[in-house]
Protein backbone atom coordinates (compact mmCIF):
# COMPACT_ATOMS: atom_id res chain seq x y z
CA UNK A 1 0.00 0.00 0.00
CA UNK A 2 1.09 3.71 -0.31
CA UNK A 3 1.98 5.63 2.42
CA UNK A 4 -1.49 7.58 1.47
CA UNK A 5 -3.79 7.13 4.18
CA UNK A 6 -6.26 4.52 3.30
CA UNK A 7 -10.19 4.61 3.04
CA UNK A 8 -10.96 2.42 5.60
CA UNK A 9 -8.76 3.94 8.27
CA UNK A 10 -10.39 7.06 7.78
CA UNK A 11 -14.08 6.33 6.31
CA UNK A 12 -13.93 9.76 4.43
CA UNK A 13 -13.36 9.60 0.70
CA UNK A 14 -13.08 13.35 0.45
CA UNK A 15 -10.60 14.14 3.02
CA UNK A 16 -8.59 10.46 1.47
CA UNK A 17 -8.80 11.98 -2.27
CA UNK A 18 -7.60 14.69 -1.47
CA UNK A 19 -4.36 13.57 0.93
CA UNK A 20 -3.70 11.52 -2.59
CA UNK A 21 -4.16 14.75 -4.89
CA UNK A 22 -1.83 16.44 -2.13
CA UNK A 23 0.64 13.60 -2.04
CA UNK A 24 0.90 13.67 -6.35
CA UNK A 25 1.36 17.64 -6.48
CA UNK A 26 4.59 17.93 -3.91
CA UNK A 27 5.97 14.88 -5.80
CA UNK A 28 5.85 16.62 -9.07
CA UNK A 29 7.42 19.19 -7.99
CA UNK A 30 10.15 17.40 -6.63
CA UNK A 31 10.34 15.52 -9.96
CA UNK A 32 10.51 18.50 -11.84
CA UNK A 33 14.20 19.23 -10.70
CA UNK A 34 15.14 15.45 -11.56
CA UNK A 35 17.48 14.80 -13.71
CA UNK A 36 16.98 11.62 -16.18
CA UNK A 37 19.08 9.60 -14.64
CA UNK A 38 17.18 8.67 -11.88
CA UNK A 39 13.89 8.14 -13.77
CA UNK A 40 16.21 5.71 -15.88
CA UNK A 41 17.28 4.19 -12.71
CA UNK A 42 13.93 3.70 -11.69
CA UNK A 43 12.54 2.07 -14.64
CA UNK A 44 15.29 -0.37 -14.80
CA UNK A 45 14.94 -1.03 -11.49
CA UNK A 46 10.70 -1.29 -11.92
CA UNK A 47 11.89 -3.98 -14.49
CA UNK A 48 13.84 -6.21 -12.28
CA UNK A 49 11.42 -6.15 -9.64
CA UNK A 50 8.55 -7.51 -11.74
CA UNK A 51 10.73 -10.26 -12.64
CA UNK A 52 11.73 -11.24 -9.54
CA UNK A 53 8.25 -11.17 -8.07
CA UNK A 54 6.37 -13.28 -10.35
CA UNK A 55 4.95 -15.46 -7.96
CA UNK A 56 3.69 -12.50 -6.08
CA UNK A 57 2.24 -11.38 -8.98
CA UNK A 58 0.35 -14.04 -9.97
CA UNK A 59 -0.75 -14.56 -6.70
CA UNK A 60 -2.51 -11.19 -6.59
CA UNK A 61 -3.70 -11.87 -10.26
CA UNK A 62 -5.32 -14.97 -9.32
CA UNK A 63 -7.70 -13.03 -6.67
CA UNK A 64 -9.15 -11.29 -9.44
CA UNK A 65 -9.33 -13.69 -11.65
CA UNK A 66 -11.29 -15.21 -8.94
CA UNK A 67 -13.26 -12.67 -8.82
CA UNK A 68 -13.53 -11.75 -12.81
CA UNK A 69 -16.59 -13.73 -13.09
CA UNK A 70 -18.89 -12.46 -10.29
CA UNK A 71 -18.17 -8.82 -11.89
CA UNK A 72 -19.50 -10.80 -15.57
CA UNK A 73 -16.46 -10.56 -18.04
CA UNK A 74 -16.41 -12.43 -20.68
CA UNK A 75 -13.78 -14.63 -21.17
CA UNK A 76 -12.15 -12.80 -23.50
CA UNK A 77 -11.89 -10.54 -21.03
CA UNK A 78 -10.63 -12.36 -18.11
CA UNK A 79 -7.84 -13.70 -20.59
CA UNK A 80 -6.81 -10.32 -21.13
CA UNK A 81 -7.30 -9.48 -16.89
CA UNK A 82 -4.44 -12.85 -17.04
CA UNK A 83 -0.75 -12.31 -15.66
CA UNK A 84 1.11 -14.97 -17.22
CA UNK A 85 5.22 -15.15 -17.09
CA UNK A 86 5.16 -14.16 -20.21
CA UNK A 87 2.81 -11.15 -19.68
CA UNK A 88 5.02 -10.00 -16.78
CA UNK A 89 8.08 -10.18 -18.49
CA UNK A 90 6.52 -8.15 -21.63
CA UNK A 91 5.66 -5.39 -18.86
CA UNK A 92 8.99 -5.34 -17.59
CA UNK A 93 10.40 -5.05 -21.17
CA UNK A 94 7.63 -2.56 -21.95
CA UNK A 95 9.45 -0.26 -18.74
CA UNK A 96 12.85 -0.73 -20.21
CA UNK A 97 11.94 0.24 -23.71
CA UNK A 98 10.07 3.53 -22.10
CA UNK A 99 13.75 4.20 -20.11
CA UNK A 100 15.43 4.18 -23.52
CA UNK A 101 13.20 6.86 -25.08
CA UNK A 102 14.72 10.32 -25.08
CA UNK A 103 13.51 12.37 -21.97
CA UNK A 104 11.14 15.68 -23.32
CA UNK A 105 12.32 17.29 -19.93
CA UNK A 106 14.17 20.61 -20.63
CA UNK A 107 14.52 20.22 -24.07
CA UNK A 108 14.69 23.18 -26.32
CA UNK A 109 12.02 23.24 -28.65
CA UNK A 110 12.95 26.35 -30.24
CA UNK A 111 15.12 29.55 -29.53
CA UNK A 112 15.71 32.59 -31.20
CA UNK A 113 18.04 36.34 -30.34
CA UNK A 114 15.86 39.16 -30.30
CA UNK A 115 18.18 42.46 -31.63
CA UNK A 116 18.43 43.54 -28.08
CA UNK A 117 20.44 40.79 -27.35
CA UNK A 118 17.63 38.55 -25.34
CA UNK A 119 17.80 34.76 -25.83
CA UNK A 120 14.37 33.10 -25.74
CA UNK A 121 14.44 29.78 -25.40
CA UNK A 122 11.06 27.54 -26.06
CA UNK A 123 11.61 24.26 -23.24
CA UNK A 124 9.91 20.85 -22.81
CA UNK A 125 8.46 21.16 -19.28
CA UNK A 126 6.40 18.46 -17.50
CA UNK A 127 2.33 18.92 -17.16
CA UNK A 128 2.26 18.04 -13.39
CA UNK A 129 -0.18 15.86 -12.21
CA UNK A 130 -1.97 13.74 -14.18
CA UNK A 131 -5.36 11.74 -12.81
CA UNK A 132 -5.53 8.37 -15.02
CA UNK A 133 -9.08 6.95 -15.24
CA UNK A 134 -8.38 3.37 -17.48
CA UNK A 135 -10.01 -0.11 -18.23
CA UNK A 136 -8.87 -3.25 -16.38
CA UNK A 137 -5.71 -4.91 -18.23
CA UNK A 138 -3.05 -4.76 -15.25
CA UNK A 139 -0.43 -4.15 -17.64
CA UNK A 140 -1.83 -0.59 -18.14
CA UNK A 141 -0.79 0.40 -14.79
CA UNK A 142 2.73 -0.47 -15.16
CA UNK A 143 2.63 1.23 -18.96
CA UNK A 144 1.06 4.59 -17.81
CA UNK A 145 3.61 4.99 -14.44
CA UNK A 146 6.33 4.65 -16.64
CA UNK A 147 5.15 7.35 -19.52
CA UNK A 148 4.01 10.01 -17.12
CA UNK A 149 7.10 9.98 -14.95
CA UNK A 150 9.41 9.76 -17.62
CA UNK A 151 7.69 13.25 -18.66
CA UNK A 152 8.34 14.17 -15.05
CA UNK A 153 4.77 13.72 -14.11
CA UNK A 154 3.35 12.16 -11.32
CA UNK A 155 0.48 9.83 -11.59
CA UNK A 156 -2.77 9.09 -9.90
CA UNK A 157 -3.78 5.74 -11.27
CA UNK A 158 -7.74 5.09 -11.23
CA UNK A 159 -7.91 1.49 -12.51
CA UNK A 160 -10.79 -0.94 -13.16
CA UNK A 161 -12.04 -2.98 -9.73
CA UNK A 162 -11.58 -6.37 -12.13
CA UNK A 163 -7.11 -5.69 -12.04
CA UNK A 164 -7.43 -4.01 -8.26
CA UNK A 165 -5.06 -6.66 -6.26
CA UNK A 166 -2.96 -6.86 -9.60
CA UNK A 167 -2.61 -3.30 -10.45
CA UNK A 168 -1.65 -2.57 -6.43
CA UNK A 169 0.93 -5.42 -6.49
CA UNK A 170 2.18 -3.91 -9.85
CA UNK A 171 2.26 -0.52 -8.09
CA UNK A 172 4.10 -1.59 -4.33
CA UNK A 173 6.91 -2.46 -6.62
CA UNK A 174 7.03 1.07 -8.28
CA UNK A 175 7.20 2.58 -5.21
CA UNK A 176 9.75 0.21 -4.12
CA UNK A 177 11.78 0.97 -7.02
CA UNK A 178 11.17 4.70 -6.52
CA UNK A 179 12.38 4.66 -2.71
CA UNK A 180 15.71 2.35 -4.00
CA UNK A 181 16.64 5.19 -6.74
CA UNK A 182 15.25 8.59 -5.10
CA UNK A 183 12.57 9.14 -7.31
CA UNK A 184 9.71 10.20 -4.81
CA UNK A 185 7.62 7.18 -3.79
CA UNK A 186 4.12 9.21 -4.31
CA UNK A 187 5.37 10.01 -8.19
CA UNK A 188 3.06 6.98 -8.79
CA UNK A 189 -0.20 6.07 -6.57
CA UNK A 190 -3.17 3.81 -7.25
CA UNK A 191 -6.27 4.65 -6.09
CA UNK A 192 -7.26 2.29 -2.97
CA UNK A 193 -10.83 2.02 -3.68
CA UNK A 194 -13.62 1.29 -6.51
CA UNK A 195 -15.76 3.40 -4.91
CA UNK A 196 -16.54 5.25 -8.39
CA UNK A 197 -17.38 8.60 -6.65
CA UNK A 198 -13.72 9.03 -6.15
CA UNK A 199 -13.37 9.41 -10.03
CA UNK A 200 -15.39 12.58 -9.27
CA UNK A 201 -13.92 13.81 -6.08
CA UNK A 202 -10.44 14.24 -8.55
CA UNK A 203 -12.03 15.53 -10.86
CA UNK A 204 -12.97 18.30 -8.99
CA UNK A 205 -9.49 19.34 -7.85
CA UNK A 206 -8.12 21.89 -10.75
CA UNK A 207 -5.58 23.17 -7.63
CA UNK A 208 -3.41 19.71 -7.62
CA UNK A 209 -4.50 18.34 -10.83
CA UNK A 210 -3.37 19.09 -13.99
CA UNK A 211 -4.64 16.83 -16.47
CA UNK A 212 -7.27 14.31 -16.52
CA UNK A 213 -6.86 10.96 -19.46
CA UNK A 214 -9.92 9.02 -19.97
CA UNK A 215 -9.23 5.51 -21.23
CA UNK A 216 -12.17 3.11 -21.89
CA UNK A 217 -15.65 3.03 -23.18
CA UNK A 218 -17.33 6.02 -24.31
CA UNK A 219 -20.33 6.32 -21.26
CA UNK A 220 -16.69 6.70 -18.82
CA UNK A 221 -15.21 9.59 -21.58
CA UNK A 222 -18.13 11.96 -21.47
CA UNK A 223 -18.73 11.41 -17.88
CA UNK A 224 -14.96 12.71 -16.90
CA UNK A 225 -15.14 15.36 -19.84
CA UNK A 226 -18.85 16.45 -18.06
CA UNK A 227 -17.53 16.86 -14.73
CA UNK A 228 -13.77 17.30 -15.28
CA UNK A 229 -12.35 20.83 -14.05
CA UNK A 230 -9.48 20.20 -15.84
CA UNK A 231 -7.96 19.87 -18.90
CA UNK A 232 -8.91 16.32 -20.22
CA UNK A 233 -6.69 14.28 -23.11
CA UNK A 234 -9.16 12.36 -24.92
CA UNK A 235 -10.99 10.70 -27.64
CA UNK A 236 -14.60 9.37 -27.28
CA UNK A 237 -14.70 6.84 -29.95
CA UNK A 238 -13.34 5.36 -33.49
CA UNK A 239 -15.31 5.47 -36.37
CA UNK A 240 -12.52 4.68 -38.45
CA UNK A 241 -12.61 4.71 -42.37
CA UNK A 242 -10.90 3.52 -45.40
CA UNK A 243 -11.76 4.91 -48.83
CA UNK A 244 -11.00 2.82 -52.05
CA UNK A 245 -10.13 5.60 -54.60
CA UNK A 246 -10.91 5.44 -57.93
CA UNK A 247 -7.21 4.88 -59.11
CA UNK A 248 -6.40 2.04 -56.44
CA UNK A 249 -4.50 -0.99 -56.49
CA UNK A 250 -7.20 -3.12 -55.77
CA UNK A 251 -5.20 -6.13 -54.53
CA UNK A 252 -3.75 -3.08 -52.10
CA UNK A 253 -6.86 -2.06 -51.23
CA UNK A 254 -8.07 -5.73 -50.48
CA UNK A 255 -5.12 -6.08 -48.20
CA UNK A 256 -5.40 -3.05 -46.46
CA UNK A 257 -9.30 -3.49 -45.59
CA UNK A 258 -9.17 -6.85 -44.64
CA UNK A 259 -6.22 -5.53 -41.85
CA UNK A 260 -7.92 -2.19 -40.47
CA UNK A 261 -11.17 -4.62 -40.20
CA UNK A 262 -10.02 -7.80 -39.14
CA UNK A 263 -6.74 -7.76 -37.53
CA UNK A 264 -8.16 -6.73 -33.86
CA UNK A 265 -11.94 -5.85 -34.24
CA UNK A 266 -12.63 -4.69 -30.78
CA UNK A 267 -9.88 -1.35 -30.72
CA UNK A 268 -10.32 2.32 -31.88
CA UNK A 269 -8.11 2.20 -34.49
CA UNK A 270 -9.92 -0.55 -36.23
CA UNK A 271 -12.23 0.29 -39.88
CA UNK A 272 -15.46 0.30 -39.01
CA UNK A 273 -16.44 2.28 -42.63
CA UNK A 274 -15.76 1.22 -45.88
CA UNK A 275 -16.27 3.59 -48.70
CA UNK A 276 -15.74 2.64 -52.71
CA UNK A 277 -15.69 4.73 -55.62
CA UNK A 278 -18.59 4.19 -58.20
CA UNK A 279 -15.64 3.59 -60.83
CA UNK A 280 -14.13 0.79 -58.97
CA UNK A 281 -17.34 -0.82 -57.02
CA UNK A 282 -18.10 -3.60 -59.46
CA UNK A 283 -14.61 -4.87 -59.52
CA UNK A 284 -14.01 -4.03 -56.06
CA UNK A 285 -17.00 -5.04 -53.72
CA UNK A 286 -18.04 -8.45 -54.63
CA UNK A 287 -14.06 -9.39 -53.93
CA UNK A 288 -14.04 -7.66 -50.54
CA UNK A 289 -17.28 -9.38 -49.71
CA UNK A 290 -15.49 -12.56 -50.06
CA UNK A 291 -12.70 -11.74 -48.36
CA UNK A 292 -14.94 -10.18 -45.33
CA UNK A 293 -17.11 -13.43 -44.94
CA UNK A 294 -14.26 -15.56 -44.50
CA UNK A 295 -13.84 -13.72 -41.20
CA UNK A 296 -17.41 -13.68 -40.64
CA UNK A 297 -18.06 -9.81 -40.73
CA UNK A 298 -21.93 -8.52 -41.64
CA UNK A 299 -21.93 -6.30 -44.00
CA UNK A 300 -24.86 -3.60 -44.08
CA UNK A 301 -24.36 -1.25 -47.08
CA UNK A 302 -26.39 1.54 -48.85
CA UNK A 303 -28.71 0.53 -52.35
CA UNK A 304 -25.52 0.35 -54.55
CA UNK A 305 -23.93 -1.58 -52.32
CA UNK A 306 -26.58 -3.85 -51.82
CA UNK A 307 -27.25 -4.28 -55.66
CA UNK A 308 -23.20 -5.89 -55.93
CA UNK A 309 -23.07 -7.53 -52.77
CA UNK A 310 -26.32 -10.09 -51.95
CA UNK A 311 -25.56 -10.78 -48.51
CA UNK A 312 -25.61 -6.97 -47.11
CA UNK A 313 -28.05 -5.93 -44.98
CA UNK A 314 -29.62 -2.18 -45.54
CA UNK A 315 -27.48 0.86 -43.82
CA UNK A 316 -28.97 3.36 -41.40
CA UNK A 317 -27.79 6.78 -40.27
CA UNK A 318 -26.48 5.13 -37.38
CA UNK A 319 -24.53 2.44 -38.78
CA UNK A 320 -22.52 5.15 -41.08
CA UNK A 321 -21.91 6.53 -37.38
CA UNK A 322 -21.31 3.56 -35.38
CA UNK A 323 -18.05 2.26 -33.77
CA UNK A 324 -19.41 -1.54 -33.63
CA UNK A 325 -15.65 -3.00 -32.06
CA UNK A 326 -17.06 -5.79 -33.58
CA UNK A 327 -17.88 -8.23 -36.73
CA UNK A 328 -19.73 -5.55 -38.54
CA UNK A 329 -18.76 -3.10 -41.06
CA UNK A 330 -20.79 -0.14 -43.35
CA UNK A 331 -20.48 0.16 -46.85
CA UNK A 332 -21.43 3.05 -48.97
CA UNK A 333 -20.62 3.49 -52.99
CA UNK A 334 -19.45 7.38 -53.67
CA UNK A 335 -19.40 9.04 -56.86
CA UNK A 336 -16.20 11.44 -56.02
CA UNK A 337 -13.58 11.92 -53.76
CA UNK A 338 -15.26 15.36 -52.38
CA UNK A 339 -18.54 12.69 -51.61
CA UNK A 340 -16.21 10.38 -49.61
CA UNK A 341 -14.83 13.42 -47.58
CA UNK A 342 -17.75 14.87 -47.01
CA UNK A 343 -19.14 11.57 -46.02
CA UNK A 344 -15.77 10.70 -43.67
CA UNK A 345 -15.96 14.51 -41.89
CA UNK A 346 -20.18 14.36 -41.12
CA UNK A 347 -20.13 10.67 -39.75
CA UNK A 348 -16.42 10.15 -38.47
CA UNK A 349 -14.55 10.69 -35.38
CA UNK A 350 -11.61 12.64 -36.56
CA UNK A 351 -9.81 9.62 -35.39
CA UNK A 352 -8.00 7.97 -38.17
CA UNK A 353 -9.00 7.27 -41.52
CA UNK A 354 -7.28 6.36 -44.68
CA UNK A 355 -7.30 6.21 -48.55
CA UNK A 356 -6.05 3.76 -51.39
CA UNK A 357 -5.10 5.47 -54.03
CA UNK A 358 -2.47 5.63 -56.80
CA UNK A 359 -3.54 9.59 -57.22
CA UNK A 360 -0.86 11.95 -55.62
CA UNK A 361 -3.10 14.42 -56.34
CA UNK A 362 -6.09 12.68 -54.25
CA UNK A 363 -3.79 11.91 -51.64
CA UNK A 364 -2.82 15.08 -50.92
CA UNK A 365 -6.59 16.85 -51.15
CA UNK A 366 -7.61 13.98 -48.41
CA UNK A 367 -4.95 14.34 -46.55
CA UNK A 368 -5.50 18.22 -46.55
CA UNK A 369 -9.30 17.93 -45.75
CA UNK A 370 -10.09 15.15 -43.57
CA UNK A 371 -10.51 16.01 -40.50
CA UNK A 372 -8.83 13.53 -38.39
CA UNK A 373 -5.95 12.78 -35.68
CA UNK A 374 -3.87 10.25 -38.43
CA UNK A 375 -4.61 10.01 -41.99
CA UNK A 376 -2.89 6.87 -44.06
CA UNK A 377 -2.51 7.08 -47.49
CA UNK A 378 -2.10 3.22 -48.81
CA UNK A 379 -1.80 2.07 -45.18
CA UNK A 380 -3.82 0.18 -42.59
CA UNK A 381 -5.95 2.58 -40.02
CA UNK A 382 -4.35 -0.48 -37.29
CA UNK A 383 -1.55 2.19 -37.55
CA UNK A 384 -2.40 4.84 -35.79
CA UNK A 385 -0.31 4.03 -32.58
CA UNK A 386 2.16 5.28 -30.53
CA UNK A 387 4.56 2.46 -30.91
CA UNK A 388 3.83 2.40 -34.70
CA UNK A 389 4.56 5.62 -34.86
CA UNK A 390 8.05 5.37 -33.55
CA UNK A 391 7.20 7.44 -30.28
CA UNK A 392 8.00 4.98 -27.95
CA UNK A 393 5.05 3.98 -25.32
CA UNK A 394 1.53 5.75 -25.36
CA UNK A 395 -1.11 6.93 -22.89
CA UNK A 396 -3.99 6.72 -25.29
CA UNK A 397 -4.95 8.94 -28.74
CA UNK A 398 -6.79 11.90 -28.62
CA UNK A 399 -9.09 13.44 -31.28
CA UNK A 400 -8.87 17.13 -29.68
CA UNK A 401 -6.43 19.69 -31.37
CA UNK A 402 -5.68 20.97 -27.61
CA UNK A 403 -3.59 20.44 -26.31
CA UNK A 404 -2.50 17.13 -28.20
CA UNK A 405 -3.68 15.31 -31.25
CA UNK A 406 -3.34 11.60 -31.88
CA UNK A 407 -0.87 8.99 -29.94
CA UNK A 408 0.00 10.55 -27.10
CA UNK A 409 3.76 9.46 -25.90
CA UNK A 410 6.04 11.53 -23.74
CA UNK A 411 6.29 14.24 -25.87
CA UNK A 412 2.52 15.08 -25.71
CA UNK A 413 2.68 14.58 -21.46
CA UNK A 414 4.70 17.60 -21.42
CA UNK A 415 4.27 21.67 -21.86
CA UNK A 416 6.67 24.61 -22.27
CA UNK A 417 7.73 27.63 -21.12
CA UNK A 418 9.47 30.42 -22.26
CA UNK A 419 12.76 30.70 -20.52
CA UNK A 420 14.62 34.13 -21.81
CA UNK A 421 18.31 35.03 -20.88
CA UNK A 422 19.42 38.74 -20.93
CA UNK A 423 22.23 40.55 -19.48
CA UNK A 424 21.10 43.13 -18.05
CA UNK A 425 18.12 44.20 -20.88
CA UNK A 426 15.09 46.27 -19.62
CA UNK A 427 12.25 47.26 -22.02
CA UNK A 428 12.35 51.15 -23.08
Amino acid sequence: MSSAMAVPETGDLSAYCHDVARRAKAAAGRLATIGSGVKIRWLRRSAQLLRENLAALQRANADDLAAAPGYGLTAAAIDRLRLTPERIEAIAAALEEVAQIRDPVGRVIDSTVRPNGLRVDKVRVPLGVVFFIYESRPNVTADAAAICVKAGNAVILRGGKEAIHSSQAIVELLQQAARETGLPEDAVQLVATIDRAAVGEFLRMPEYIDVAIPRGGESLIRRVAAEAKMPVIKHFDGNCHVYVDASADLAMAREIVVNAKCQRMGVCNAAESLLVHADVAGRFLPMIAVELGRHNVEIRGDQRTRALVASAQPATEADYAAEYLGPVISVCVVGSLDEAIRHINRYGSHHTDAIVTSDLQASERFAAEVDSSAVMINASTRFNDGGEFGLGAEIGISTDKFHARGPCGVDELTSYKYVVHGNGQVRG
